[in-house]
């Protein structure tokens, strides 16, 4: 299945405050659901494991609500990690109801931080937004900002996953959310196709894995 670049309404604000809320809430649920908070937690774990870290501070970007970081960070404590969680996304609107955190309105193709501002940063379902080009444009300034590495959270394109999507939409509260998830897994990648384009960035390593029903995690490590 070709990937196909298809403009989703959440991601151009085309709806009402309400219907924005509502998305949001239809995707704090597929998060849920689907395997989306379990993927990132098992990221940061990853990390948190391999630098023998008992806290670790967070950018999250394009966060929409931040209910995915919340979850990790709520998770992650009972096992012992802190994790301290920064929330960035372009809309204000997104962020109307984000939770816990220091939140910012920004441009994620040029985050307004220092260099190794955040041991980590992390996002989930925003790379199929980007094409190649800016994804390394994001993956590398997401390497300036870190200090270990940046994860990657987001889906696979694949005919199964669309018919599956597709099975599921009356599932959803949001005319939004009814014509972003199609969108949203026609203009994912694979997994390779997400392999090829990290291995051009200024990353040392990548490290990928499969997760419950579609997702994949990117471990894009710094050093």
């Amino acid at each position: 299945m070709k990937r196909v670049a298809i403009p989703e309404l959440l991601d151009t604000d085309s709806g009402t405050p309400s219907q924005i809320a509502t998305s949001l809430s239809d995707l704090r649920r597929i998060n849920h659901w689907f395997g989306g908070f379990a993927t990132s937690r098992s990221m940061v774990e990853r990390v948190a494991e391999a630098t023998n870290a008992r806290s670790l501070s967070v950018l999250e970007v394009a966060c929409g609500a931040g209910d995915v970081p919340n979850a990790v960070r709520t998770d992650l404590r009972k096992r012992g990690v802190e994790v301290e969680v920064t929330l960035l996304d372009r809309a204000a609107s997104h962020l109307d109801g984000a939770k816990r955190g220091p939140a910012i309105v920004a441009d994620a193709l040029a985050l307004p931080f220092a260099d190794a501002s955040f041991d980590l940063v992390s996002t989930c379902l925003f790379v199929h937004h980007l094409g190649p080009e800016e994804m390394v444009q994001f993956v590398n300034e997401g390497l300036r900002v870190c200090r270990a590495a940046v994860l990657i959270n987001d889906l696979i394109r694949h005919p199964l996953h669309l018919g599956l999507v597709y099975a599921g939409l009356p599932l959803y509260r949001s005319r939004l959310t009814r014509h972003d998830a199609p969108a949203s897994v026609r203009q994912a990648y694979t997994i390779e196709e997400m392999r090829r384009t990290l291995q051009r960035t200024r990353a040392s390593r990548v490290e990928m894995s499969r997760h419950f029903l579609f997702r994949m995690g990117a471990i894009v490590w710094k050093e």
